[in-house]
């Protein structure tokens, strides 16, 4: 069936998605009541027209700020400063991180959210800072005045490009020497085996090593 073939044709195009379980949705799909196909399609018709990128932290929202920034209580004194969205639903999925965010390359995820826009760059993938993202953290950062920053950029060459540039603007700021700049370590997953591990993951588990009290 052409409609079959081409349903999942644009399925295989999502993150993950293979021929096969592309197929298996498609099938699924058309096993639905007419009811549930059209809920199912308002999420996708509606997706630009309710998603905003919040003017505060640059998160996905609703709401402009965005729940998270809104919410009282959660700590105004830590700034988590994530590269993406998805980085920052990580956190909140692993409900281990109670401040707030800063979510770099929101300019270009903006854009990309705007009703007519027709950009097709993929900005969760996009990990090249611009001087309005850098101008959107230092901004941030001298409106909040954190106590602590957590610069939680990817552990690979970009990330670590993207963290020396964050620390560079932050000297810009009055009394930048009075804020904790903290990076989350990296090095050994839970439950690896030192003998499979590779030259760079074990270089930075031995950087990153911490002092034991006895």
């Amino acid at each position: 069936m052409q409609i079959l073939d081409n349903l999942a044709k644009e399925l295989k195009k999502l993150p993950g998605i293979g021929s096969k379980s592309a197929r298996r949705i498609a099938f699924f799909l058309i096993q639905q009541d007419e009811e549930y196909l059209k809920h199912f399609g308002s999420l996708f018709s509606n997706l630009r027209k309710n998603l905003h990128t919040c003017s505060q932290c640059g998160n996905i929202s609703e709401q402009d700020p965005c729940n998270i920034c809104e919410d009282p209580i959660r700590d105004k004194n830590i700034l988590c400063v994530v590269e993406n969205v998805e980085s920052l639903s990580a956190f909140e999925h692993a409900g281990i991180y109670n401040g707030l965010y800063h979510v770099l390359n929101s300019e270009k995820l903006s854009a990309n959210l705007a009703p007519d826009s027709d950009s097709e760059s993929d900005s969760f993938d996009d990990d090249g800072l611009t001087e309005q993202d850098i101008n959107f953290f230092v901004s941030h950062v001298k409106a909040l005045k954190p106590e602590e920053i957590i610069i939680a950029t990817n552990p690979k060459i970009e990330g670590d490009m993207n963290y020396y540039t964050l620390l560079e603007s932050l000297k810009s700021i009055k009394g930048h020497n009075k804020i904790k700049i903290t990076r989350l370590a990296s090095g050994l997953p839970v439950g690896g085996l030192i003998a499979f591990a590779d030259k760079v993951t074990l270089h930075t588990a031995l950087q990153s090593r911490m002092k034991v009290e006895l």
